[in-house]
């Protein structure tokens, strides 16, 4: 079956994607996985909560979202934000509407965003967020802070199986998120948010 070809936004990019689905390519077969190797948890949600912690994250277990919003509010960077973005209404309402800047650089005094997460992977604490579900793809990058609001029950193992499921998801862009922005030189001084969010509150819903 052939793979649907990529839609690009601007003209100069369907182009190149255009001449890239023209010119056949041969590539040597992928190595048949055994699936008995793959790294699996007995409690993939607990399993999830420590990679999450071990690279710097914090996960909520909720059983609604609203109580996102309660958590959030006990936390001096929200409760003083000035500006939140929010494409989780239920669980936090922002009072920055992205999708009315046309220019995403408008975005660059946004203190947090609240996202919505897929799917979580438990043994990296990753979080994937399909892009379909963002204004504009720097809200993910630009904030200060960033919490992600994920259903309890979707979660794999292992990133093979992430990967065969965002094989199924039709976005042109997506990304797994895990943990916050971290840098350090050669001294080993650790640097957070330097490339991204200096904090990421994961907020996973559901009984």
């Amino acid at each position: 079956m052939k793979t649907p070809v990529m839609k690009a936004h601007t003209r100069s990019r369907q182009a190149i994607l255009d001449a890239l689905d023209s010119s056949p390519t041969t590539v040597p077969p992928l190595p048949e996985l055994d699936v008995q190797q793959l790294t699996t948890f007995d409690d993939p949600l607990g399993q999830f909560i420590q990679s999450l912690a071990f690279v710097g994250g914090e996960a909520h277990v909720i059983d609604r979202p609203e109580k996102a919003y309660e958590i959030l509010s006990g936390i001096p960077a929200f409760s003083n934000a000035k500006q939140i973005a929010s494409v989780v209404p239920e669980a936090v309402q922002g009072n920055v509407d992205a999708a009315s800047f046309e220019d995403p650089h408008a975005l660059s005094g946004l203190d947090w965003t609240i996202a919505r997460g897929e799917f979580m992977v438990a043994e990296n604490g990753a979080i994937w967020v399909d892009g379909e579900t963002l204004p504009h793809r720097v809200m993910i990058f630009i904030a200060q802070y960033l919490a992600i609001v994920v259903p309890r029950g979707q979660i794999v193992c292992n990133m093979h199986q992430a990967y065969e499921r965002v094989g199924k998801v039709n976005a042109a862009f997506g990304i797994f998120v895990s943990g916050p922005s971290k840098t350090a030189d050669i001294e080993q001084s650790l640097v957070l948010g330097a490339h991204g969010c200096r904090k990421l509150q994961v907020f996973i819903v559901g009984e």
